[in-house]
């Protein structure tokens, strides 16, 4: 064999394999397992947050998370409310169940939450619910005077 002839097999060989290589693509994400129940978790799309002050002393507040979910066989799980200085933290998780045949179709979901804004100081405060923020701001301290006997 000629010295060209080898290089084209080699050339040849070496497009095989880069081919070969490109074929098997990146790993595929693994497959939520079901949890307890055979229920799958997950965290649903929140796409905006509005947050509402009730005309009264003490203020009263309320988050209204709007989102959607995945498909027709989700629902909204649990809400949890944490406060770190001024920032609530909503954290909303979702479930379905893990032999369901659902629909395809993304639902829309609307959750209020209450914030408990009782005996907090005048400021802006900021509502993070699965990354996504609104603030208010309260005018004044939110604390009912002392009584006096």
């Amino acid at each position: 064999m000629s010295g060209k002839t080898v290089r084209m097999i080699l050339v040849g060989v070496l497009a095989l394999l880069v081919a070969a290589a490109l074929a098997c693509g990146p790993a595929p994400e693994p497959t939520p397992t079901p949890g307890p129940g055979g229920v799958i978790r997950g965290v649903p799309a929140v796409e905006s947050v509005d947050v509402l002050i009730m005309e009264s002393f003490p203020v009263q507040a309320q988050a209204v998370v709007r989102g959607t979910l995945g498909d027709g066989c989700t629902t909204l799980d649990e809400v949890t409310t944490t406060r770190e200085g001024n920032v609530f933290r909503l954290r909303l998780t979702s479930q379905r169940p893990a032999d369901a045949v659902c629909t395809l179709a993304l639902v829309p979901f609307e959750e209020v939450v209450p914030l408990d804004v009782e005996g907090l100081p005048a400021g802006r405060y900021t509502v993070d619910a699965n990354g996504v923020m609104a603030t208010f701001d309260l005018a004044v301290d939110n604390v009912l005077p002392a009584s006096t006997p």
